[in-house]
């Protein structure tokens, strides 16, 4: 199979849920709404009555169709409640529990489950498995406030949002690295980004961006807030593992990719250009640096064309993740890597440049990282079907094989 086939079929399954999701929106008459959201927040406008959507009997059911669609809802949460405590229910009864929830909102507790790293078996990272109750009024949170909260995203930020992924975000550092000759790459790792963020901070980046529900903002504040089973209430952090917790951590994130992209992207001439070219002339003739980033989750890569910018970008860059946001980074794991000389590691893959030709071109292959975590995962299916030879076990192995077969030629 080659690596355009494989593109394609991703590119058709990306569709395919695209298209699955725009019915389910359109079922309950959702979409309309959702576009005009997204419209009035391209104009700049502000959103103070939020909750009478959120709290719609349209919205609540379709909020309870995608989490019961999704792999996760048959997860118990410190309740002992599934997807399918609500099976039996009417229509009627669904919405008016929920309507009631979020009329007096009180989270219940989040169940605290470590789960091994990838490529670190013996590491561990907390996840935070909220109740089926709260992740459907989650859900509900996430469908009015992500049309908005799109309009003011970056356009290079690519982790966890619709119609993006992390083949994106590679495919835009290789042509950065190819295409640009950015061969400077600033990796920067934020120390415990997800357990780290400012709750306060983070709802005052909420309403700069336009969302001024004040009840909104309460209910959002009390999930901030929910009990961790066995810690006890969280004075900062977002639980990995909340329907709600990648927009926010995207929120809290989106200050920096502006700061980053204002300081040569897209930053604004005092006379304003229209054509690309001759803006990027200009700039050319300044004594600005020029970089650009791309970034997925809090992950994210700095790329320039020579060592002193790189060097200056990553110190400011520190310092700003340190006064603005509060946010310490890890000093082992942040670097500055020439591509030309050693690979730098982004999503699971290892980039990097070779001469051909008397040019130099982008190469990548898996990390070793994630291949340790592919050999694991492979082995612990092996060890499965020792026990249990049904065709269901032997056919899950085939399609993990295949997948990670396929991912391999998408780059």
């Amino acid at each position: 199979m080659t690596g355009n086939t494989t593109l394609k079929k991703h590119s058709t399954l990306r569709k395919q849920l695209k298209k699955q999701k725009l019915r389910n929106n359109e079922y309950y008459n959702m979409q309309d709404i959702f576009d005009e959201l997204h419209m009035k927040a391209c104009a700049g406008k502000t959103f103070r009555h939020l909750m009478p959507i959120i709290s719609s009997e349209d919205n609540i059911l379709l909020a309870y169709r995608n989490i019961k669609n999704n792999d996760g809802s048959k997860t118990k949460g410190t309740d002992g409640r599934t997807i399918e405590h609500y099976k039996e229910w009417s229509d009627e009864k669904l919405v008016c529990y929920f309507q009631n929830k979020l009329s007096n909102y009180h989270p219940k507790s989040v169940r605290r489950v470590e789960i091994p790293k990838e490529g670190q078996p013996h590491k561990t990272r907390p996840l935070g498995i909220p109740c089926m109750d709260d992740r459907i009024i989650q859900q509900c949170i996430l469908q009015v406030l992500e049309p908005i909260c799109e309009a003011k995203f970056h356009k290079h930020s690519y982790g966890f949002r619709p119609n993006r992924a992390a083949s994106h975000a590679i495919a835009r550092t290789q042509f950065l690295m190819f295409n640009g000759s950015f061969h400077y790459v600033v990796d920067i790792d934020i120390k415990g980004f997800f357990d780290n963020v400012n709750h306060e901070k983070l709802l005052k980046q909420m309403w700069n961006l336009g969302i001024c529900d004040k009840s909104l903002l309460c209910v959002i504040g009390k999930m901030l807030k929910a009990k961790i089973q066995g810690i006890g209430k969280p004075s900062k952090g977002v639980p990995q593992g909340g329907i709600a917790s990648p927009l926010l951590s995207n929120i809290v994130l989106n200050e920096l990719d502006w700061w980053l992209s204002d300081q040569w992207e897209t930053i604004k001439t005092k006379h304003p250009l229209t054509n690309r070219a001759n803006q990027l002339k200009a700039l050319k003739k300044s004594n600005l640096k020029e970089f650009y980033f791309v970034r997925y989750a809090d992950d994210f890569k700095i790329l320039c064309k020579d060592y002193e910018t790189a060097r200056k970008i990553f110190t400011a860059t520190k310092d700003w993740l340190e006064e603005r946001l509060g946010l310490e980074i890890s000093p082992e794991k942040s670097k500055i890597t020439n591509v030309r000389k050693a690979k730098t590691d982004f999503l699971g893959f290892e980039l990097y440049v070779v001469k051909k030709r008397g040019k130099y071109t982008t190469r990548s292959n898996i990390s070793e990282k994630a291949n340790v975590a592919i050999q694991r995962k492979l082995k612990e299916q092996i060890k499965v079907i020792q026990k249990d030879t049904t065709p269901r076990q032997v056919n899950k192995l085939n399609a993990m094989i295949l997948g990670m077969h396929n991912l391999s030629f998408t780059m």
